[in-house]
């Protein structure tokens, strides 16, 4: 059948399909960009949760109405973070707001609002924001305290209920905003992996090269080789556990198990590694210095060290490809392997013992088992 512009049925359809996969292909994208921008989702999140709070402050019957405005800074605490913690910082925030609350209403009892009742009231609220029942909370002791005794000195009674009754409100719809649309902050660790990754490939690319020489590095060149690893692998730490809490009773889950999966097993191997690299720098700081007599390792062995530690440079910075770099790991074991034996045949020539060097292929070895892909 031909159409009046020319067209057949079967080329509309084949129009029409193509239109289609367009669609889908352009939704897709948009998706994939919204997942890895997490902080679009919480921007939009917090916006309507406000919104809503604010139609709620100004609809609910007095003394309630005339303070609308608490009731969005209630929902901004519950739309900031996971699911599970949105409930627990809610519910911390209100009762900092009224042990706040109680301060002021204390102090104003003996002292009339002046800078002496400012200052007791905000030094006695300090003391109490560090209570660990508040958790990162306990600032809105010192917020609510400072409201209560300055905003609301002409109805005391009143105030306090409309400012912890609007912020119990607006936490809820936080809570419910939350519980329909969870977050998933798999971006952000994403790319604190990233980091993690790339500090340990960077530190052991720093003892390649210090082993990489005529002569052992001096103890001040090898501080000038260490790289600060705990504070990235803390990070890394941090955001493994956000992302493992926001994922309880987490519906978005279930399209992004195979994600979310990943990270766990690739925060595994990092740890692991990191723990490897420790290792490493230890034993090469300490015992493979210019300013030793009995070296770790000694001009024979450190250009094979140098090698086995550029190999496992680059199986590090394989972690996270999907599938594991095979050829990477491959070359990591016959490295290592190629130490083993220079280290053994040392030993036997020598009359040496070769104790830490044999802890360095020993460290290698556990790095390269922390990389591999588990049995299939």
């Amino acid at each position: 059948m031909t159409h009046e512009d020319g067209t057949t049925e079967p080329a509309r359809g084949a129009r029409a399909r193509a239109a289609a996969r367009r669609a889908r292909g352009v939704l897709s994208a948009a998706q994939q960009r919204w997942v890895r921008h997490p902080r679009w989702s919480l921007a939009v999140k917090g916006a309507i949760a406000a919104a809503l709070a604010w139609f709620v402050g100004v609809l609910a019957p007095e003394p309630f109405s005339d303070y609308p405005y608490y009731a969005p800074l209630g929902a901004v605490v519950a739309t900031t973070s996971t699911l599970a913690r949105s409930v627990r910082e809610s519910v911390q925030a209100v009762l900092a707001i009224l042990v706040g609350a109680a301060i002021a209403r204390v102090v104003d009892l003996a002292l009339y609002p002046s800078a002496a009742s400012v200052a007791l009231v905000v030094g006695l609220a300090l003391l109490c924001a560090g209570w660990r029942r508040f958790g990162e909370m306990g600032t809105w002791a010192v917020t609510s305290a400072l409201f209560v005794l300055i905003i609301g000195n002409a109805a005391k009674v009143e105030f306090v209920g409309a400012y912890a009754g609007l912020v119990v409100a607006g936490a809820a719809i936080g809570v419910g905003i939350n519980l329909l649309v969870p977050p998933l902050p798999l971006t952000p660790t994403e790319e604190a992996l990233d980091g993690l990754r790339d500090t340990l490939v960077d530190q052991v690319e720093a003892l390649a090269d210090g082993l990489d020489g005529e002569r052992p590095p001096s103890a001040e060149e090898w501080e000038e080789r260490r790289r600060e690893v705990e504070p990235t692998l803390t990070r890394a730490r941090d955001a493994v556990s956000r992302t493992r809490e926001a994922a309880r009773a987490n519906i978005r889950l279930r399209r992004h198990r195979d994600w979310a999966a990943s990270q766990v097993r690739r925060a595994r191997e990092l740890e692991g590694s990191a723990d490897v690299v420790e290792s490493l720098v230890r034993l090469l700081v300490e015992w493979e210095r210019e300013d030793r007599d009995d070296l770790a390792l000694g001009a024979r062995l450190r250009p094979l060290a140098s090698r086995a530690l550029g190999s496992y440079a680059v199986a590090l910075g394989s972690v996270g490809t999907e599938p594991a770099d095979a050829d990477a790991l491959h070359d990591l074991d016959e490295r290592a392997e190629e130490l083993r034996e220079a280290v053994r045949a040392a030993r036997h020539e020598q009359d040496e013992d070769y104790f830490v060097a044999g802890a360095v292929v020993l460290a290698l070895r556990r790095g390269a088992a922390a990389l591999a892909p588990p049995p299939a």
